[in-house]
């Protein structure tokens, strides 16, 4: 039976595989990669919805397909892969449907969409009924087998991102949720319980205050955490939460991110960061065959550095900036080298 995946804690507001490997894929045993004594944390790739959600410019569809197609290559083995939401108010979410039909999928990767309301339940069950009856649904994974669905902690942002309150919100949620389980889609619930995303932003102390009050009524394994880094603490929020029990993180590759009811919202915290910080720590992020059992540092900050070139600027990721820092320095030495060693 299908269990729910875990609920979203919020602070604030490579190469593709090529077509024709899919069904090659599929049939791929995968090896089960040991954590040797390391706490198993799972991260959630947010960069393709909630890194993408915020852009002012359009962004083709191809460019989506192919950072979802990286990402997945990169280790990545749960991606939010878009949302079902009108794209007159948030234009960049505009072709998900096309995206996760189009995209070459891996088993083992969790692709999820976000689903606001039953109309957008209902566009990723469209699509999901042309999976079903095409003839690669006996060999290619489905489009996607997970939906989001989201509520806030305050009226305010709950109306601004919903046009809903809080209670309404959860009213309109659980019929839709329920369809979603019948159908056999995995649900993870972003709620945050009686906590503001304002008083989150401001840092650690009161990120485990909070935690101390959700678990009262949510099993911490349930729980997941989702920081921006708008003051600049999104790394130690994550080793707070870590440090209370949650074993599940959002990131997004280059640190992309904001949200669009949120004036001020800063990205998301880089998935590079995390990685980086945590090696050598006595947490170990699990991942796909792709990665070797965890989530490959040096594809991510090399696609963090692709999806930001694409979008006309440089990565934020503080780690990500480092090591392609020392990366192209290696290299420049490596040069000279040769040179000095030929004169």
């Amino acid at each position: 039976m299908l269990s729910s995946s875990p609920l979203r804690v919020f602070t604030s507001s490579g190469t593709p595989f090529r077509s024709g490997s899919a069904a090659l894929i599929t049939k791929r045993k995968f090896r089960n990669y040991a954590t040797q004594a390391k706490i198993p944390v799972n991260i959630v790739e947010v960069g393709p919805r909630d890194g993408l959600q915020n852009e002012k410019g359009v962004i083709p569809v191809d460019v989506k397909v192919e950072l979802i197609e990286k990402l997945a290559l990169a280790g990545c083995n749960n991606i939010e892969a878009g949302s079902f939401v009108s794209p007159k108010w948030v234009p960049q979410m505009a072709g998900t449907g096309e995206i996760i039909s189009r995209m070459h999928r891996l088993p083992d990767v969790h692709y999820a969409v976000l689903v606001p309301n039953q109309k957008g339940l209902d566009g990723l069950l469209s699509v999901l009924n042309a999976y079903n009856s095409s003839p690669d649904s006996e060999s290619v994974p489905p489009p996607s087998d997970e939906i989001s669905v989201f509520t806030a902690a305050t009226d305010a942002f709950t109306r601004a991102n919903l046009n809903t309150s809080i209670t309404e919100s959860l009213v309109k949620m659980a019929p839709m949720v329920r369809a979603a389980l019948d159908k056999g889609l995995r649900v993870d619930y972003k709620k945050v319980r009686e906590v503001s995303r304002e008083l989150l932003e401001m840092g650690c102390y009161e990120v485990a205050e909070m935690l101390e009050e959700v678990k009262k009524d949510v099993p911490v394994e349930k729980l997941a955490g989702h920081f921006h880094d708008t003051f600049g603490t999104a790394v130690a929020n994550v080793f707070t939460a870590l440090e209370h029990g949650v074993r599940t993180i959002d990131s997004s590759v280059g640190g992309l991110g904001g949200c669009p009811y949120s004036p001020g919202a800063t990205g998301n915290v880089a998935t590079e960061d995390v990685l980086y910080a945590l090696q050598g720590s006595k947490y170990g992020i699990t991942g796909t065959e792709y990665g070797k059992g965890t989530i490959d540092l040096d594809q991510i900050t090399e696609i963090g550095w692709w999806i930001s070139e694409k979008l006309g600027r440089e990565s934020v990721s503080r780690a990500g900036r480092a090591l392609r820092a020392k990366k192209i320095r290696d290299a420049e030495m490596a040069k000279d080298g040769e040179v000095r060693a030929k004169l």
